[in-house]
């Protein structure tokens, strides 16, 4: 088998309501899809994550200029060969961000290719499923105007508990009143419902107001604590886990085994959080488990892309070992974007769902789903 063709597809959908997290303003909603197609008639699909305010045209014009002649004609199963080919070819002006992010859609659509080559889930070729189900934590909490939206936000954790979720992950970093008085809110109206909540500061401030706001909510009892600092600050990463009494989790914008084995060797985190779309793919994503488990820290996937990134988070969650082995773990949750974003439900054919609480691994080879192609066009830049 070799790989023919490869397609990016840019997309790209204007909210009608924009909204705010701490770094600045959503306007539209966007998606870098790439298709890998072979000489046998398998496709495969993968996503390279574009950040809230990044232009998905820059993994685009790295997939195409950069990372495209360094794969035709390969052998897409050589999953790790090529990884490290694409990897050492952009070295020198990769590493991180953009360009890690191209290296990761193509990387997950030779996963989906070899799951279809192989008739079956890429969890299975992960070395099988540690769940078949996964709880989903809903993502929501943006402001639409900035300060003064407490009132606004409880209700909205209503309506995701009324909609069945149990975990929610609240958007901070506004100003420490302005959250302290937002997660007041939030927990007056959840008291008495079995509701446990997260945090993410999107690393909106330096130590000083990041440790004021972890031990004002200490109270919350918080499954996590979600980039208090910036991702350069490793050293500021650990001064939070050794003041704070909730987990400290982070690691969206760091990028492949390079870059992890930094962030975990500081000693900045209890539960780590690649971006299967932006960390290097699930090549990378094996890399970083690996070393995650030596260090004793949950590997935990961020997801915020389309339904196909949505797809390989679960494949990835599926094969995801715990960090510390008991009769009762703390097992790895889905982030489950709430915002409005039609490439999450409308992109493939059948849509992921919540059931009981609980969504589905997709059995199905590869990722698990078809891609719709009507949305690809209806959404295309």
């Amino acid at each position: 088998m070799k790989i023919t063709q490869l397609k990016v597809h840019v997309l790209k959908s204007p909210l009608a309501e924009p909204f705010a997290f701490s770094q600045g303003w959503v306007r539209q909603r966007s998606a870098t899809l790439v298709e890998v197609l072979t000489d046998d008639g398998l496709i495969g699909w993968g996503e390279a994550f574009a950040q809230g305010l990044e232009p998905p045209e820059i993994a685009a014009a790295a997939i195409e200029h950069a990372l495209k002649p360094l794969v035709l004609g390969a052998d897409p199963l050589d999953t790790e060969v090529l990884w490290h080919r694409m990897y050492h070819a952009t070295r020198d002006y990769g590493r991180k961000g953009s360009v890690v992010a191209a290296i990761s859609a193509i990387d997950t659509a030779l996963w989906d290719l070899a799951g279809k080559h192989h008739g079956l889930p890429i969890h299975k070729l992960l070395g099988g499923a540690f769940r078949a189900r996964v709880q989903p934590y809903a993502t929501g909490f943006y402001r639409i105007r900035g300060q003064g939206e407490a009132a606004r936000l409880a209700e909205e954790a209503l309506r995701h508990f009324d909609a069945g979720f149990t975990l929610m992950k609240v958007k901070l970093g506004y100003g420490v009143d302005d959250d302290i008085a937002c997660m007041h809110a939030i927990g007056t109206a959840l008291q008495g419902k079995p509701v446990r909540l997260m945090v993410d500061t999107n690393h909106a401030y330096g130590r000083a107001e990041a440790l004021r706001l972890g031990r004002a909510l200490a109270e919350y009892d918080l499954r996590w604590y979600e980039e208090p600092v910036v991702p350069e600050d490793l050293s500021g990463y650990a001064e939070m886990r050794r003041q704070l009494t909730m987990p400290i989790a982070g690691g969206e914008n760091e990028h492949t085994l390079f870059g992890f084995r930094d962030f975990l060797g500081a000693g900045c985190v209890d539960i780590a959080q690649p971006d299967l779309g932006s960390c290097g793919g699930l090549s990378a994503g094996r890399h970083i488990v690996a070393l995650a488990q030596a260090h004793g820290v949950l590997v935990n996937p961020h997801v915020w892309g389309s339904a196909i990134a949505q797809a390989a988070a679960l494949q990835f969650i599926a094969a995801v070992p715990v960090a510390h082995h008991s009769l009762f773990p703390l097992e790895p949750v889905l982030e489950y974007d709430r915002s409005s974003h039609p490439f999450r439900q409308q992109l493939i054919t059948q849509p992921l769902q919540m059931v009981n609480g609980l969504v589905e691994v997709p059995t199905g080879p590869g990722l698990g789903v078809e891609v719709d192609r009507s949305v690809l066009e209806a959404f295309r830049a």
